[in-house]
């Protein structure tokens, strides 16, 4: 995808405070009324440049500087949701749909101490203590976004940077080469339960989720519905996720409307049981995770599941030491068709099923299927067994091999392809990526089992989905 034209949106707070407004000078009440009137002028202005965006001929990137979310920062909760009610505005809308990507650049004063300083910025006041909370929250505020991206400081600037573009340019689809390689890779972990108390967790947001597959003309394709959200309000995603394409298995994502999702229901594919998780999203430790915890009904495998999923770049031993410890996690278990979605949500037992998928890739004469003796996996008993010596093994099979263990070494870099036929692209927030809406916006996401990155686009994009492909 080549962007032929950018806009910048600058930050509102910055246009009002350099009007001689002082945070300091101002009651509870008046603080709460200026960041209601702050959000609404944000929403105007963002929009501006979004409907020129969406009417421009050109390939479009916008790039907004702060988002919605931000203002519920600065004031206290319970005044936020007064705003929100009062307005009729909520969560799903301002922070899950109105962007695509959410981009949080830590701040200095959390990490790289020594070069927090406001002596650059006229607007900016806050001593590290104040700065360190405000950015904690500001974070805390985006928690919940299904593709949130949190650019911390445990590298130096320059490639803290280059780690930003990097992660952009995935979503564009833009081929950078080695120039900004980060060795970024999506990881999943079985956690035994049950669950600590709520009150172990750091700020987080629960979410229902519902998944249905569709009925595909080939087995060598999948297709399915998410329905996501909370409190009555929810968005909805059809994905098909197709074989190879120039080496990479690529997931084609549209965003579509209840209606949509009401009437592409009928398709549902007999053969899968709906898969329903509460999806509990929080950030630990400067990282971004998400625990889905499967519910019923559901398959007997599927009973008390839960698996913690991450998205990063850090070195195997430093992730470990990032990961929850108040979760007690058993194994990573990343590129395991055991716990794909598509074969959880089988009706039939493995052992006895055709449908069983180890690779969406494999050519239509190599056995994928059933219990699969080469997988090292025992598909009745859902847990690692020992390996059939003479059986040659796929990539997806030694990928579960080599994954097999307690924190076992990470996964091969996940790859990643960006298909469109999409002219508008939005970047927005602490950076953030947001598109107009459009029910034929579609892009793609990683793909499981590959690991040689390559970026390709058709046409124009619509961004997205780099952190977490849904599964």
């Amino acid at each position: 995808m080549r962007v032929v034209k950018v806009y910048r949106v600058p930050e509102t707070a910055t246009l009002l405070l350099s009007g001689g407004i002082k945070f300091s000078d101002l009651s509870e009440d008046d603080a709460v009324v200026f960041q209601e009137n702050l959000l609404k002028s944000m929403m105007q202005i963002e929009n501006t440049f979004f409907s020129l965006a969406e009417s421009c001929s050109k390939n479009c990137l916008v790039i907004c500087d702060r988002g919605t979310m931000d203002a519920s920062a600065f004031i206290p909760q319970e005044r936020w949701e007064e705003i929100m009610k009062k307005n009729g505005w909520n969560p799903v809308d301002l922070r899950d749909t109105r962007y695509n990507q959410i981009l949080h650049m830590v701040s200095a004063a959390n990490g790289a101490e020594a070069f927090y300083s406001t002596e650059d910025h006229a607007c900016r006041s806050e001593n590290m203590d104040l700065a360190q909370r405000l950015d904690n929250k500001a974070a805390e505020a985006w928690v919940g976004h299904p593709y949130f991206d949190v650019i911390d400081n445990s590298t130096d600037f320059d490639t803290k940077m280059r780690r930003m573009i990097s992660v952009v340019c995935q979503k564009l689809g833009v081929d950078t080469g080695d120039r900004l390689k980060t060795n970024a890779r999506k990881l999943k972990f079985l956690v035994k339960g049950p669950l600590p108390d709520d009150g172990l967790f750091p700020t987080f947001q629960d979410f229902s989720v519902e998944h249905i597959y569709l009925r595909t003309n080939s087995r060598k394709m999948q297709a399915r519905l998410r329905k996501r959200g909370k409190n009555g309000h929810h968005s909805y995603t059809h994905t098909i996720r197709k074989p190879e394409q120039l080496g990479q298995i690529v997931e084609v994502k549209t965003a579509i409307s209840q209606r949509d999702w009401n009437n592409m229901s009928a398709q549902a594919d007999e053969h899968h049981y709906p898969i329903y998780k509460i999806r509990r999203c929080f950030l630990h430790n400067n990282q971004y995770f998400q625990l889905d915890i499967y519910q019923k009904p559901c398959h007997q495998r599927c009973e008390g599941l839960i698996l913690l999923e991450t998205y990063s770049t850090l070195p195997s031993e430093e992730l470990q030491r990032r990961l929850p410890s108040f979760l007690n996690i058993e194994a990573e278990v990343t590129g395991r068709p055991d716990y794909s979605m598509f074969n959880l949500s089988l009706r039939d037992e493995w052992g006895v099923t055709n449908k069983f998928c180890v690779n969406i890739a494999e050519e239509d004469d190599v056995s994928a299927c059933g219990s699969c003796p080469g997988s090292g996996l025992d598909m009745h008993l859902h847990k690692p067994r020992p390996l059939a010596a003479t059986t040659k093994l796929s990539f997806s099979h030694q990928a579960n091999l080599d994954s097999a263990g307690k924190f076992a070494s990470l996964s091969p870099p996940a790859s990643e392809m960006m298909v469109n036929d999409r002219k508008d692209i939005i970047l927005t927030s602490d950076l953030m990526i947001k598109s107009v809406e459009d029910a034929h916006n579609c892009f793609i996401t990683n793909g499981m089992d590959v690991d040689s990155p390559i970026n390709v686009i058709n046409g124009p994009v619509k961004v997205t989905n780099g952190f977490f492909p849904e599964h």
